[in-house]
């Protein structure tokens, strides 16, 4: 099997960058409130903490978003959404057009900022529902349009 053919939007790998300094800010605003209860910022265990939080910090904002760039894709056909998405783990999912019971679209703070959004199919499934996420605004407006056309024209039951 082929993997999808699409990926992204170019400015996902901006988007992921800003999500990961957003989880970092409470991690070190808390080193910096116990630097400052503590009264001795360089002692080791501080200084430690610290040099880990930035090496795993950068690594998350400056390595993680263009690997997952790498590997997400997606894909709509006639009879099914295909994903792949992850970093370390990667899964790949397949959603049959029969099988979707709503299409929606998320567009968070960030995601207007940068003129993305994100469209979730649910289907029935147990697995839960399939995600492309960090497409251009007017992509996934064609994506849900796309996919509501198809899917009217499926006689499936969606269960």
């Amino acid at each position: 099997m082929a993997d999808p053919k699409w990926r992204p939007s170019t400015k996902a790998p901006a988007l992921w960058a800003v999500n990961a300094v957003l989880m970092w800010l409470p991690v070190f605003v808390a080193q910096v409130v116990w630097a400052v209860v503590d009264g001795a910022w360089t002692t080791w265990p501080h200084l430690t903490v610290f040099a880990a939080s930035v090496v795993l910090s950068l690594a998350h904002v400056l390595i993680v978003p263009p690997w997952r760039y790498r590997v997400h894709r997606w894909e709509i056909s006639d009879t099914a959404v295909y994903t792949r998405t992850g970093w370390f783990t990667q899964e790949r999912r397949i959603a049959p057009i029969s099988r979707i019971q709503t299409v929606d679209t998320e567009r968070g703070p960030i995601d207007r900022m940068l003129g993305l959004a994100t469209v979730t199919v649910t289907t029935a499934s147990s697995a839960g529902a399939v995600k492309i996420s960090a497409l251009d605004r007017e992509v996934a407006d064609a994506t849900v349009t796309r996919l509501t056309e198809i899917a009217g024209r499926n006689v499936g039951d969606a269960t």
